[in-house]
């Protein structure tokens, strides 16, 4: 059949209408057939089984983790050494987690969470760690309590600088019954009885400051601030046994100031401790108790002192001193063990007046007694920042010696001590830097405080 001219375009239009039509039929698809449907579920279903597989490893790795860390504490002492943060995050990152298998055709992370809604990842549990950071910061809290037990009985090495705040109350009652006569028959007391009565109360600031100069060498400053108040009673007064005479006198100033150092003669391994040697020497900067004037209150007809105070109250000892000393901690899981041991050695200061009588003056030398200490105690770890101590601790002091001009030396009597204290201390990590103490100390001898209650701040650098 011929085609005329006209025909051409009309074919023409028909044929690129018929290209348009089966291009728009490639673009929208058609709909979805019933077997797409069944593969669409059969992806689903295999894409949860992976990614219960997938939790079920990721807590299996937890569980080791953990096993591994209590293992390392054990081993090394609850201090992890260095590297093995780094080989931890190599052993439990995300890397060596069971990836999921490949799907029988390649898609992307954002594909697969569009076919099917994510399932929720299991909930963290506690004393897990699901991460490298994870566990290095499980690993760090968990020690936190240890350091800081470490960090009241000896010091920290690993800290370039630690700032101390600390205030402290002592209260102190000693009675004392004074007999002035003599015995007649062997059974009858003639003459004067009275009883003498000191309370003292003490309030001492203390700023502390510790710098480690290595992980074996810790440097420490102390400088105290001290507030005391004194009330003296005295019965008798005026020869009547039922009087009774009182007089208050204070005292505030700069205390002795002390600087020290700690030095770590070697870590804890097998059964042996963490042993630090502590030594150090304390100035008389606070005001000395000698040549203080007394107020007297009370004379007899003869002019015998029956009652005197003095006009203010001491801050120091005003005299030089240095300390040597042994400390030891060990830990046994979930014990803290400690110890100290040490000796103070006081030297001989000299001074204008040695009589607290202001009509006259008296130069001369005094040297304090030695003293000797020692203290033992054991610490638990509730958790990774609260621990609670108790412990004993004494000191022994010997008889205190005076030596006026020209004059050989006296011991002074009733100057020698023996102070016990039992101890309760808590301590708490309020977050990564700060930590508070609180310790109270009751006294179990006549020559040591009746209580002491101390607060205590510090703060790493």
């Amino acid at each position: 059949m011929k085609r005329t001219p006209l025909a051409r375009p009309r074919l023409l239009a028909t044929a690129l209408s018929l290209v348009l039509c089966g291009t728009a039929a490639a673009q929208d698809p058609a709909t979805p057939s019933p077997a797409e449907y069944k593969e669409m579920g059969e992806l689903m279903q295999e894409l949860a089984a992976l990614k219960a597989s997938y939790a079920q490893e990721v807590r299996r790795l937890r569980e080791l983790d953990m096993r591994m860390q209590a293992l390392q504490a054990r081993v090394s002492g609850r201090v992890a050494p260095e590297g093995v943060a780094a080989d931890t995050a190599v052993a439990v990152g995300p890397a060596a987690a069971p990836s999921p298998a490949p799907a029988p055709t390649p898609a992307t992370p954002a594909q697969l969470d569009a076919a099917a809604p994510p399932s929720p990842s299991p909930p963290p549990q506690e004393g897990y760690a699901s991460s490298a950071e994870d566990a290095q910061r499980a690993q760090e809290e968990e020690s936190r309590s240890v350091a800081d037990v470490k960090q009241q009985n000896q010091a920290l090495f690993n800290q370039r600088l630690i700032l101390e705040n600390s205030v402290s109350y002592n209260r102190y009652d000693r009675k004392q019954l004074t007999l002035n006569g003599f015995l007649a028959l062997d059974a009858i007391f003639l003459g004067n009885i009275a009883i003498e009565n000191v309370e003292s109360d003490t309030l001492n600031y203390n700023f502390a400051a510790r710098w480690g100069l290595s992980p074996r060498l810790t440097l420490n400053l102390d400088v105290p601030y001290i507030a005391r108040k004194t009330v003296y009673q005295k019965g008798g007064a005026g020869g009547a046994a039922a009087s009774i005479a009182q007089e208050q006198t204070t005292g505030t100033g700069l205390g002795d100031v002390s600087a020290s150092a700690n030095y770590k003669l070697f870590g804890e391994r097998g059964f042996l401790p963490e042993t630090v040697l502590n030594f150090g020497v304390t100035a008389p900067t606070g005001r000395e108790p000698y040549g203080i004037p007394w107020e007297v209150l009370e004379r007899d007809e003869d002019d015998f002192i029956r009652f005197a105070v003095p006009e203010e109250q001491p801050t120091g000892n005003g005299v030089w001193q240095a300390t040597v000393g042994l400390s030891a901690v060990k830990t046994t899981d979930p014990a803290i063990l400690f110890g100290n041991i040490g000796y103070v050695h006081s030297f001989a200061g000299e001074f204008d007046d040695l009589d607290n009588n202001p009509a006259t003056t008296n130069p001369g030398e005094v040297k304090l007694g030695r003293a000797f200490y020692f203290g033992a105690g054991v610490a638990f770890a509730f958790n990774e920042r609260t621990s609670l101590s108790i412990s004993l601790s004494d000191r022994l002091n010997a008889r205190a010696r005076t030596r006026y001009e020209n004059a050989d030396w006296i011991k002074v009597i009733g100057s020698d001590a023996n102070a016990a204290t039992f101890n309760l201390g808590v301590t708490h990590a309020l977050n990564a830097d700060t930590t508070v103490v609180g310790l109270l100390g009751i006294g179990l001898t006549p020559d040591a405080p009746d209580f002491n209650l101390t607060f205590k701040v510090p703060y790493m650098l």
